[in-house]
């Protein structure tokens, strides 16, 4: 009998080996992303002292109240500027991007070029 792993276990195991390579540090924190069946999370983390410097997500009202639906692109576009916009107000602009497991593209792609275009370096 054929065994077909979880989508949600593969993702995890992805994580896990990114998480290898990938580490925030003060100078450079990650942009953490993770993104459930109904929400979208972004956090800038300092791997360091394992403390989150900034973060935005769909579940605040502020984001939520302007947005139709909070799973799709249009909604990882506004997380994107959202998180970038609170990451330069306390004065970082360099970070490393964590896709958390999930391919580049759609959802995650749309948060990446939202942030770079709002002004965060990665």
């Amino acid at each position: 009998m054929i065994h077909k792993p979880s989508r949600s276990k593969t993702r995890e195991k992805r994580h896990y080996r990114l998480r290898h390579h990938l580490s925030g540090v003060p100078e450079r924190p990650r942009l953490a992303v993770f993104r459930s069946k109904k929400h979208i999370y972004a956090q800038i983390i300092d791997d360091t002292v394992g403390l989150t410097l900034a973060s935005a997500s769909t579940m605040e009202k502020s984001l939520s109240s302007e947005l139709e639906k909070t799973s799709n692109v249009d909604a990882a576009r506004a997380i994107g500027t959202a998180v970038a916009k609170k990451a330069l107000d306390k004065g970082i602009k360099t970070v490393v991007f964590d896709r958390g497991g999930y391919l580049y593209h759609g959802k995650v792609k749309a948060l990446a070029e939202a942030a770079r275009e709002a002004g965060l370096v990665f």
